[in-house]
């Protein structure tokens, strides 16, 4: 059986020794997944800059999105790291757990947003046309809809390097949905 092991600051090249000390400095630690993407050359620091770029979204917006596509996608390392960056993003508790659910009855534009990104999500963006305009309706812009993607596309990412390697999560985990 493969063992999938996260390298340290000093199992890494020179350049993503770098990386490691900004995200040290930033985030006072380095999350086990940037630093599994370490293993690799490239991927750590490109993967910074796409999940950095500049997005029509806010970023309670953008957490919507890594809630729902971790949930769905049974990621329980990037459920945990966005429970708990949704809440410093002012998303109580049990707003987190309605998010993950598929909705959001305390704000009708996120609902909006919950219920297309879930159906994104599901139906590999084959998603029907009800849903397409009421995202539109709540007052997202084909602009917000491409952001939506490539927010999807961030997460899937790491929603699938960890539930391949399955390395230890280094966040409060999440609760188990009932």
């Amino acid at each position: 059986m493969t063992k999938f092991s996260v390298p340290t600051r000093g199992d890494v090249s020179e350049n993503n020794q770098s990386i490691f000390d900004n995200l040290k400095n930033a985030l006072g630690f380095v999350p086990n997944l940037y630093a599994y993407y370490a293993k690799n050359e490239t991927a750590l620091g490109d993967y910074l800059t796409f999940q950095n770029r500049k997005s029509t979204l806010k970023a309670k917006e953008r957490e919507v999105i890594n809630l729902i596509t971790s949930q769905i996608n049974g990621c329980l390392y990037c459920q945990s790291a966005h429970t708990l960056i949704g809440k410093m993003n002012g998303f109580t508790d049990e707003q987190v757990i309605e998010l993950r659910k598929g909705s959001a009855s305390f704000d009708s534009k996120l609902d909006a947003l919950v219920k297309f990104v879930k159906a994104v999500v599901e139906n590999k963006a084959k998603v029907n046309q009800e849903v397409k305009d009421n995202f539109f309706a709540a007052g997202y812009s084909e602009a917000n809809l491409i952001d939506v993607v490539i927010v999807i596309g961030d997460k899937v990412i790491s929603n699938y390097i960890h539930n391949l390697a399955g390395f230890e999560i280094d966040f409060p985990l999440a609760p188990e949905l009932s």
